[in-house]
């Protein structure tokens, strides 16, 4: 199977997962009055639909023991069930994440909810694998932690601009962050207990228990969402085909970057790796402001406070990809 074998082929693998992480909920953007429950359905085929291809083409060549249905075969029953666990955890987060930018917008959304997450993420994934230096994966937690502060600061202010400034949308996006947080735990479970899940096993069994628990997770929510009224399986099958069409890419995209952060784990460990593919708020938030003009007519204070938010993202991937290095 392909793997990385140096730290900046897998750094560019972790960068490429940060953009596709990023950039996939704008497929959500495009659609028009299509609600997210519906969605979501395509999104969660795509997820799992890539995962498969990248296993059965990157992650089968050569017929060495780590290849994906070698690896399949290998692997302990406990490591399956725990990367199922870690999909279907990290898909209600998801969802929620998804509700998050239909209430609040990507540049709120994606850095209050994925801030969150990359503390919960880095700090449990250290303790199951201490890989890097602790003092700089802490010092890039703390930033991200500020940035999470200053991007919430900067919501708080467009209230000013005569939009709606929702406690409800920012209380989705903490629940959402804290779950996004606890699948990597899982994931750092599989790939380093017993008889391992490689990287591209783990994809195809993240991804595939998060589809399956769309049947539990999006059902509820399409009974009782979070915004709007009840939708129905039928609304599904009435949807616009460029609904169904980006669904399917934007999951297709997610399961890219999600692949590409895997494999890249491989060389860099998962605490490092789900770090700097956690900078994806910065990219979301780059479309948020630059192309759906979220933060048009926002006051000077407002403005400040994001332009600070990317600062201190910034300084919290180069902290953590400095630990990398650094003992």
């Amino acid at each position: 199977m392909f793997v990385p074998h140096s730290f900046a082929l897998a750094l560019l693998m972790m960068i490429t997962s940060a953009v596709c992480w990023g950039s996939w909920a704008n497929t959500y953007k495009g659609v028009k009055s299509y609600r997210f429950e519906l969605f979501y359905w395509d999104y969660a085929v795509g997820i799992f639909l890539i995962s498969v291809i990248l296993a059965l083409t990157m992650g089968s060549t050569g017929d060495d023991p780590a290849s994906f249905l070698n690896n399949v075969r290998a692997a302990d029953g406990a490591n399956f069930l725990s990367t199922l666990a870690g999909g279907a955890i990290f898909n209600l987060a998801n969802l929620l994440l998804v509700a998050g930018i239909d209430m609040a917008g990507l540049a709120i959304a994606f850095p209050v909810s994925i801030g969150i997450a990359l503390v919960v993420g880095v700090v449990s994934s250290y303790i199951l694998q201490p890989k890097g230096h602790a003092g700089l994966l802490a010092a890039g937690v703390l930033c991200a932690v500020i940035a999470v502060v200053l991007d919430g600061k900067a919501y708080g202010h467009l209230s000013n601009v005569n939009r709606s400034v929702s406690k409800k949308s920012i209380v989705t996006c903490i629940v959402s962050g804290v779950l996004m947080g606890l699948w990597a735990p899982f994931v750092t479970r599989a790939m380093t207990r017993g008889n391992a899940l490689g990287p591209y096993s783990v994809g195809v069994f993240l991804t595939l228990g998060a589809l399956l628990s769309c049947f539990i997770w999006n059902i509820y929510f399409m009974k009782k969402p979070l915004v709007g009224e009840p939708v129905h399986f039928g609304d599904f099958f009435r949807g616009p085909a460029a609904g169904h069409l980006l669904g399917l890419a934007g999951g297709c995209i997610w399961g890219l970057g999600t692949v590409f952060n895997l494999v890249a784990a491989r060389f860099s460990g998962v605490a490092i790796s789900y770090a700097i593919g956690q900078s994806a708020p910065m990219v979301a938030a780059l479309w948020g402001v630059l192309v759906w003009k979220e933060f048009r007519g926002a006051n000077r204070q407002a403005k400040t406070y994001l332009t600070l938010m990317f600062v201190f993202y910034l300084l919290a991937i180069l902290l953590v990809s400095l630990a990398n290095t650094a003992i």
